[in-house]
């Protein structure tokens, strides 16, 4: 879909979102053929003519000031990153741009540098496209620890979060509220593909997750966006057990693109205890693989040792 479709789409799909008595106005009790607000309706709580938003909605005007793109954001009720979401989708509509391939995202050396120093925490740095361009011993243990851990060091072989959230079963299962998780993905996602549509791989890997995976599909016809920051998820773990774990995203300041995804757990709760132990269990810290598992409530079947590479001690 062009810059053109996406902003359209996304304006469509946000105003079927939204009922009369959701924004104040009467509905006399008429039968609507389509769920939402009619354009007119969004229109008139914009300040601008029904044909002015209807040619902005269906592609044939690209030129809506910021203050005509705000009036639309309020009216549409959005929060402040779906309204920079919009102003990013209206510039790439107005600024047309082929297509093209980039090139493979590099890490910072500072920022490797900072993830090794970090080896008791768990972390992992992903690119724009959530492709993962590095993760400590922790990171890689704690949320794919199926995976071939020196993945990030060569870009053809890289890990994407988000194909492992929606196609690997492992990550499924990692996750008690998978769908929390699922939507926080795609709303991440959203976000990028707005201010990146020229992108080729992005614009290819949305492609594919939405014809592979029917849930992919469903959440990104929501248009829904979410900057991924904060959030708590309960996690399974197969080694250490049922966790909470809180996943923090920073930027980093001299690679934009790029995130760095920290997790941490509750000071002195059973979820901290064990990010401890899978830290000291797989030798990220310096029990090296030497902790047993006596006393955590944690029972890792052997098939679950053998793939994180884990030696119980006797």
């Amino acid at each position: 879909m062009d810059a053109h479709g996406q902003l359209g789409a996304f304006l469509q799909a946000r105003r079927a979102q939204l009922r009369p008595q959701d924004v104040g106005l009467p509905t006399y009790g008429d039968r609507r053929r389509v769920p939402g607000l009619r354009r007119e309706e969004l229109a008139l709580l914009a300040g601008v003519s029904s044909s002015y938003y209807t040619r902005l909605e269906q592609g044939a005007s690209c030129h809506a000031s910021v203050e005509v793109l705000d009036a639309i954001a309020r009216g549409l009720r959005l929060e402040e990153t779906e309204r920079l979401h919009l102003h990013d989708l209206a510039t790439a509509c107005r600024h047309r741009t082929t297509a093209r391939r980039p090139p493979a995202e590099r890490l910072a050396p500072a920022v490797r540098e900072l993830v090794r120093s970090l080896d008791e925490v768990p972390v992992v740095v992903t690119g724009r496209r959530s492709d993962v361009l590095a993760w400590n011993s922790a990171g890689h243990a704690l949320l794919a620890g199926h995976v071939d851990p020196t993945g990030p060091d060569r870009p053809a072989d890289r890990p994407n979060m988000a194909r492992l959230v929606f196609l690997d079963a492992h990550i499924r299962e990692l996750y008690v509220d998978w769908t929390a998780k699922a939507r926080a993905v795609v709303g991440n996602l959203r976000l990028v593909a707005g201010r990146h549509p020229q992108d080729a791989l992005l614009t290819s890997l949305i492609g594919e997750l939405t014809t592979r995976s029917p849930e992919f599909a469903g959440m990104w016809a929501d248009h829904r966006v979410r900057a991924c920051d904060t959030a708590e998820y309960g996690l399974r773990h197969p080694l250490v057990g049922p966790l909470t774990v809180r996943q923090q995203t920073l930027t980093v300041p001299s690679q934009p693109e790029q995130s760095l995804v920290m997790v941490t757990a509750t000071p002195g709760s059973a979820s901290q205890a064990a990010l401890r132990l899978l830290v000291q269990a797989t030798g990220a810290g310096s029990g090296a693989g030497t902790e047993t598992w006596a006393g955590t409530g944690a029972n890792p079947t052997s098939a679950a040792r053998r793939r994180y590479g884990v030696q119980r001690s006797r």
